[in-house]
């Protein structure tokens, strides 16, 4: 069984909330300033691990142009981690191009996999008062 790639999410009630907005979003963006992933030019889903079904399935919906993206971004990411260097500041990730480009492609082969999972375990019975004779 595949596991979700997100648990549970308040996004949508903090967004909600102009208070829990003003109040949590200076927290956030602190937070990610003090993760490393984007000083390596990485977006948030590039750290998804690839090493799953799911997410091959996910990779081969991407469209030409975000796998090419996708693919830069990890050679760069390599060369970074080879030369033990950072990207120069000015080639860091920004908070506004840290959308995400595959969470939602990713949900969605997982819920297909569990729909057909589910399918595949399904028992069917002729019910005996509409069988044909």
């Amino acid at each position: 069984m595949a596991t979700p790639v997100s648990g549970i999410s308040l996004a949508n009630l903090i967004k909600a909330s102009p208070l829990l907005t003003k109040v949590l979003t200076p927290v956030a963006n602190t937070y990610y300033k003090f993760t490393a992933y984007q000083q390596i030019g990485f977006r948030y889903d590039d750290l998804i691990p690839e090493e799953n079904l799911s997410m091959i399935k996910a990779l081969k919906r991407l469209s030409p142009k975000e796998h090419a993206d996708r693919v830069y971004r990890m050679r760069v990411a390599s060369q970074c981690s080879m030369s033990h260097t950072l990207l120069p500041k000015e080639q860091w990730t920004t908070l506004e191009q840290d959308h995400r480009y595959i969470s939602d492609i990713l949900k969605e082969v997982e819920a297909e996999d569990q729909e057909r999972a589910d399918l595949d375990a399904m028992i069917v019975r002729k019910n005996p008062a509409t069988a044909h004779h």
